[in-house]
């Protein structure tokens, strides 16, 4: 991949996220228990630790964390977001969360920061992802910790190109969903150990996910099409039905010695 490649994505996902700002903080996926109490039950959160939130968007998950660490801060891409977190920090009465502009890729603190990391539906995004799990462990002290959680899409099918073309059409930012075997795996390359995997289904409304993304609306026709002719495998990572999108969530966390 090109600098220009890597910056034009950059552009695109700094564009995408100023447009949501007010959507995502409002959205329910963000907020239900099988994508954000779930997440944290799995870490190793305690009152005398400070974790990061890489591509922390409008500070859900930040201000969740900082319930239960010493310190929290979140780091994003986008300014708007990062004004969205701090507005909702100060509403909630979060004193012990800092918000920082910076890129997952190349995060602006220094080595061994943080006792854990985490990032929350931004891989996705992300040309080689692995690239923001390096990133991380380089800010962790060793022994401790790294978690990912994002949705799904099938490993090496049809099923994957086509959900791969149904969220490109939704939202520009969109980069490649992980099947469960990279996403797992991604940590190896980092030298991280996998320490706990899962696999958490959830449903979100399907007409609020569309129109949130900036293709959705022009692009209604086109998925819908592209739904009706679901290839086989699809029941296993995106389905429709009753006016509620089905997803698989995958969380991981790593042990960095």
């Amino acid at each position: 991949m090109c600098c220009m490649e890597a910056a034009g994505q950059e552009g695109a996902i700094v564009s995408e996220f100023t447009r949501q700002a007010d959507t995502f903080a409002r959205a329910a996926v963000y907020h239900l228990a099988a994508t954000l109490e779930v997440l944290l039950s799995a870490l190793p959160l305690a009152p005398d630790r400070r974790w990061l939130d890489v591509a922390c968007g409008p500070g859900i998950v930040t201000c969740a964390l900082a319930g239960h660490v010493r310190e929290a801060a979140g780091v994003d891409l986008t300014p708007a977001m990062l004004e969205k977190a701090r507005d909702a920090a100060a509403r909630a009465g979060v004193h012990n969360a800092v918000f920082v502009p910076g890129d997952a890729t190349a995060l602006p603190f220094d080595d061994a920061t943080f006792d854990g990391a985490l990032t929350r539906f931004s891989l996705h995004h992300i040309p080689g992802p692995a690239r923001v799990l390096r990133e991380m462990a380089r800010v962790v002290r060793p022994g401790g910790c790294v978690a990912a959680a994002d949705h799904l899409t099938a490993d090496g099918s049809a099923a994957a190109g086509w959900h791969h073309d149904i969220e490109r059409l939704r939202d520009p930012s969109h980069w490649l969903s992980l099947g469960p075997e990279v996403f797992f795996g991604l940590g190896e390359s980092c030298g991280l150990r996998l320490v706990n995997r899962q696999v958490v289904p959830f449903d979100l409304d399907f007409e609020e996910w569309l129109t949130r993304g900036s293709g959705g609306a022009a692009n209604r026709a086109v998925i819908e099409d592209l739904l009706a002719a679901a290839p086989p495998g699809s029941d296993d990572i995106f389905t429709v039905s009753g006016g509620r999108l089905h997803l698989s969530l995958g969380i991981a966390v790593w042990h960095r010695p």
